[in-house]
């Protein structure tokens, strides 16, 4: 696997632009994370291979920039992978297991590659038939790089939070990530309609070969019509027209008969794309200050626990 889109230049644009400082060491992107009522910081370094990581260079940043620990968080390895054996012996060599994951811990893919017909063909039977139905019944999908569609995207993507009660981006850092990604020519949107009413909309965002689904949403009104069906059928057509080989579907269920998972309605959604489900090695952290790192933990999760009971 190539370098992830966390891992880009154009993402570290995005979160400095946002304000959260990124830095670039050891091979390898950070951001910088100050941590309440303290001088200290962490770093947070999502989806990385180890394969790639110059460890000590990455250690002594962290210690300039007063980190506690280095969280590498849901590093790019699968679980069945040739390398994830000895991806895990380079972690722990440096590192310790991380008590959290912040990103998925699974994910779809879907292979461009192959044809039309034969990602059509790959389509939950459910799936073709309510695709099929929704251009019958008069939906249609278009491609918009134009800023007033995003916030149209913006409104449904709101609107899914809080109906679906799920941790959704600010206004802000999605409008940050879609300016940068935009301007460089990597981004776009897909809009399903219905005689002029946006039903749906999704972002995505292509890197090295790569096209990345890493936010949607719909409306409740008129969901008889399977408008967010037809956009992901759409996303893959463009995949292909794109000219990228894979469709990261961002993230999905560890256990796809665990209905109890806040990501299980969306992972069964996903799944009857015809897509791979993966899962990824454990998260670790490279600790630097190891009696701030144990407090740190103990506090966050606590926060955790306190944010779910509130929500």
């Amino acid at each position: 696997m190539g370098k992830h889109i966390l891992q880009s230049p154009l993402w570290a644009e995005f979160k400095n632009k946002h304000g959260t400082p990124a830095v670039s060491a050891g091979n390898v992107i950070y951001t910088v994370h100050n941590i309440p009522l303290s001088s200290y910081n962490y770093a947070y370094c999502p989806r990385v291979s180890p394969f790639d990581v110059n460890f000590e260079e990455l250690k002594k940043s962290a210690e300039e920039k007063n980190c506690i620990a280095v969280h590498f968080d849901v590093p790019n390895i699968m679980k069945e992978s040739p390398e994830a054996t000895e991806a895990a012996r380079i972690f722990d060599q440096h590192c310790v297991h991380s008590p959290r994951d912040e990103f998925a811990k699974a994910n779809f893919f879907i292979d461009l590659t192959k044809s039309e017909d034969e990602l059509f063909s790959a389509l939950h039977k459910k799936h073709r038939y309510n695709i099929n139905y929704a251009k019958k019944n008069g939906i249609t999908v278009r491609e918009s790089t134009e800023d007033k569609d995003f916030d149209i995207f913006y409104s449904l993507y709101k609107e899914t939070g809080v109906r679906q009660k799920f941790y959704f981006r600010g206004h802000s850092y999605l409008r940050n990530m879609w300016d940068v990604f935009n301007k460089a020519g990597l981004a776009k949107l897909l809009i399903a309609e219905y005689e002029g009413e946006a039903l749906a909309a999704w972002i995505l965002l292509s890197y090295e070969g790569v096209l990345y689904y890493p936010y949607g949403g719909s409306t409740e009104r008129k969901k008889n019509l399977f408008a967010s069906t037809i956009l992901g059928w759409e996303a893959l057509l463009l995949g292909k027209k794109m000219g990228c080989s894979t469709f990261d579907m961002w993230g999905a269920s560890i256990d796809l008969n665990d209905a109890s998972d806040e990501y299980y309605g969306f992972s069964i959604f996903k799944s009857k794309f015809g897509a791979k489900h993966v899962v990824y090695i454990d998260s670790y952290d490279m600790v630097i200050n190891e009696k701030l790192y144990k407090f740190f933990n103990l506090a966050n999760s606590f926060r955790w626990k306190l944010l779910k009971l509130i929500r």
